[in-house]
């Protein structure tokens, strides 16, 4: 039989001054990265309408957005699934944001070094918070924080849709990261990467920057050889 899921840890209290399906929408998302709903198992509805103090209008909303965003499937009259990896998807996602993302870096790196060292300088607040989750072994705060600091390379770019894309193109890849993060080294191998990047942008370096982006990138691909072996149920 497959278990129902609903969140283990209590859920947040539902503020009053934000909508009720983002905050929902925003724990669970967090426990499917997090891996704490795991690919291939079903997620309760009532359980959660239960767990949060509001009816299954909202929750029925949440499942719609995260089957959108990719992270579930709504199977009519069989219930809702948290989505498995799959390795095709993956990889595609990948190659979209690598190739998105090395674009942005190139035209960041030909600005003038008033707005590069501008940039790097943002970027360095969120490095310096990222130490901060790591040495807190917070990965899901430290995986945010990775997120925010490319959606500012992004959005410097001042092409709106940018950011959008990336986010819509990477929710395959984001429960792989999370796993990532559990690897012995792996924040500080983020950290260095994220000093590297942003080293080249000051350096006014298109080239080096798009090195830099790339490797960082691509640091996914050591995972991915590992996770269909420890975990095949997940694919």
């Amino acid at each position: 039989m497959t278990q129902q899921l609903v969140l283990n840890k209590p859920a947040k209290e539902i503020s009053y001054y934000r909508s009720s399906v983002d905050q929902i929408y925003e724990f669970v998302r967090d426990a499917i990265i997090s891996m704490e709903f795991q690919p291939g198992q079903l997620i309760s509805e009532t359980g959660l309408a239960q767990q949060f103090g509001v009816s299954r209008t909202p929750i029925r909303s949440v499942l719609v957005r995260l089957s959108g965003a990719g992270f579930v499937e709504i199977f009519p009259q069989r219930g809702t699934y948290v989505t498995k990896l799959s390795m095709t998807k993956i990889c595609e996602a990948q190659f979209i944001r690598e190739a998105l993302e090395v674009a942005i870096i190139r035209k960041l790196t030909l600005g003038e070094i008033q707005f590069r060292n501008h940039i790097a300088d943002e970027c360095q607040q969120i490095i310096d918070a990222q130490k901060i989750a790591a040495d807190h072994d917070d990965f899901i705060l430290f995986q945010k924080l990775d997120d925010k600091l490319h959606q500012t390379l992004a959005i410097f770019t001042h092409h709106v849709h940018v950011a959008e894309l990336i986010e819509a193109e990477k929710s395959h890849l984001d429960r792989v990261r999370s796993l990532s993060l559990h690897m012995r080294g792996q924040y500080n191998r983020i950290l260095n990467q994220h000093l590297a990047i942003i080293k080249a942008i000051r350096s006014g370096s298109p080239d080096k920057a798009a090195t830099a982006m790339s490797m960082h990138l691509q640091d996914v691909y050591s995972i991915l050889e590992l996770i269909p072996q420890e975990h095949p149920e997940y694919f």
